[in-house]
């Protein structure tokens, strides 16, 4: 049974003193599911992942960094759900997971883009994630967008693209 999901921008993953902080963070909260967004990493290893993680993660998805820029790391303890499927896009991870006690759902961590023509490609690629990934389904991460004006620590606010995002969640 999944209990708990940590979501978390990890802002790199280039020092060791990064590691121990999300190592921490692990053996604190317990989770079954982890999600890092922003690894500026390009690849990740087994190692990496059991060493930062714990090894009741052996089993992750990773979608590289451009150089330093994103990255997705999705991670999930043994033992607690099996998976049965897995997708990579541009700038997302979805798995879905058999969590044995009743339907099979889907988990998407996403790192959204800073331009406005790459949100319009991720807006469109959760369209159809949603479209393909049929089920239960949970999406978490950092989407770079605003749901409302009040998320927003200033008055620069793209209304047409916060109407936008605010139109695709309401539809999936």
């Amino acid at each position: 049974m999944i209990d708990n999901i940590l979501v978390w921008n990890v802002r790199g993953l280039n020092r060791k003193a990064r590691h121990d902080s999300v190592r921490c963070l692990i053996n604190s909260v317990k989770p079954d599911i982890v999600c890092l967004q922003e690894t500026k990493k390009e690849a990740i290893s087994g190692r990496m992942v059991l060493s930062m993680l714990g090894n009741d993660f052996g089993q992750f998805v990773v979608l590289p960094a451009d150089r330093t820029r994103g990255g997705l790391l999705v991670a999930w303890r043994c033992g607690v759900c099996s998976v049965l499927s897995s997708r990579i896009d541009t700038y997302s991870v979805s798995i879905q997971f058999d969590s044995h006690e009743g339907e099979p759902w889907w988990f998407t961590g996403v790192y959204g883009p800073q331009t406005d023509n790459q949100k319009m490609n991720f807006l469109q690629e959760l369209r159809n994630i949603r479209q393909e990934c049929h089920g239960p389904w949970a999406i978490g991460g950092d989407f770079n967008l605003i749901y409302m004006a009040v998320d927003k620590n200033n008055a620069n606010v793209n209304r047409a693209m916060m109407g936008r995002f605010q139109k695709i969640l309401g539809g999936l």
